[in-house]
Order: C-alpha cells, then sequence, then structure tokens
C-alpha cells in the first residue's frame, strides 16, 4: 500500500473487508517510524521502546474500527502512544520501588549505559536534562522541539489549554538551559 495515500484512503481500506489489513499496514507504515521516536523520546531504551510501540500497534488495530475521525488519525494515534509510555513510565516506577536494585534502573542510568554516551556531547547533556524534568514537561517539550507540534494539535492530544502548555515548554526549555549550563 502507498505511503503516500492520505487518512481516508487508507481507513477506507481499512474498512473494506477485502483491504482491511492492507489498510491497516498502510496506516503502520506511515505513521511507525513517527511513533517509534516519539515513545523512544521519553523511554531512551530501544527495547522499552518497541515494546510499547507492539502495544500501541495492537491497540490501534483493536480501536480503528471505532474510530469516529473526530480528530485526525495522526493525533488519535499519537494519543494512544502517549498513553501507552505513560503507562509504562508508572509500571516501571512501581517496578522500580519493589527493586532492591532501584538506583541502577534510573532514567539517566540507561542514558548513561547506552554504549554511544558521550557526556562532552551536547546531545547527551540535553537527554539527561530533558529526563530531570517531569513526565508532563518532558511530553510537552518532546512533543514541540523535537515533532514540531503546534500548541493546538498537542492541546486536542493532551486535552490541555494552549496557555498551560506554552508555560510549561516554557518551564521545560528554563529548567532544561539551567540543567545544560551547570552540567
Amino acid at each position: 500500500m502507498d505511503l503516500h495515500l492520505d487518512d481516508t484512503s487508507l481507513l477506507a481500506a481499512f474498512h473494506n473487508h477485502a483491504t482491511k489489513e492492507k489498510g491497516y499496514n498502510g496506516i503502520v507504515k506511515k505513521y511507525q517510524e513517527k511513533l517509534y521516536w516519539h515513545i523512544r523520546r521519553m523511554l531512551v531504551s530501544h527495547e522499552d521502546t518497541n515494546d510499547v510501540l507492539q502495544m500501541v500497534l495492537v491497540k490501534v488495530w483493536n480501536g480503528l474500527q471505532n474510530f469516529r475521525e473526530d480528530s485526525k488519525l495522526y493525533t488519535w494515534m499519537y494519543r494512544i502512544a502517549t498513553n501507552e509510555t505513560l503507562t509504562f513510565i508508572e509500571k516501571e516506577k512501581k517496578r522500580a520501588i519493589v527493586s532492591l536494585d532501584q538506583d541502577s534502573d534510573t532514567f539517566g542510568d540507561k542514558v548513561k549505559a547506552d554504549a554511544h554516551f558521550d557526556e562532552n556531547q551536547l546531545i547527551w547533556r540535553l537527554q539527561l536534562a530533558i529526563k530531570s524534568l517531569p513526565e508532563k514537561q518532558q511530553l510537552v517539550f518532546n512533543l514541540r522541539y523535537y515533532d514540531e507540534m503546534p500548541y493546538h494539535q498537542m492541546s486536542e492530544l493532551l486535552d490541555t489549554s494552549e496557555g498551560a502548555l506554552k508555560a510549561s515548554y516554557h518551564h521545560a526549555a528554563k529548567k532544561i538551559e539551567e540543567f545544560i549550563k551547570s552540567y
């Protein structure tokens, strides 16, 4: 299925019994990489990202039949990816609390454990700075900075006012700047 098909055509193919799988595969091919990087920026670990992405794709498959098209397909899938990622993070936090070895399981340690980690490179300091933010600020920063998502779309995705999102992004950017300067 052509990646350049618009969402309406992909959804029509999905809703047609004869082309349902092709429609779904087209949707996955079109959005899988964007979803992967959206999740990866919040989780850091490639393995965790793949696990969450698979859960997201299953939820998309199961929910696509009932997708009402009140929002864009992209926005709907990002909302699923965001919710699954936040759920995964919460489960990991609970698991870390129970774990006796919780110090070695922090996000900062995961970033530093990457084979390519070099603390002198700005990109790594940026990743550590982002991971030091509260979850909501991480999410808003990633959506705005990396995905260049407009505030009105973020507002729809996160069900938060544009003003609150702008403030959250501003606070996140300030904290990141301070973190990088002090590192």
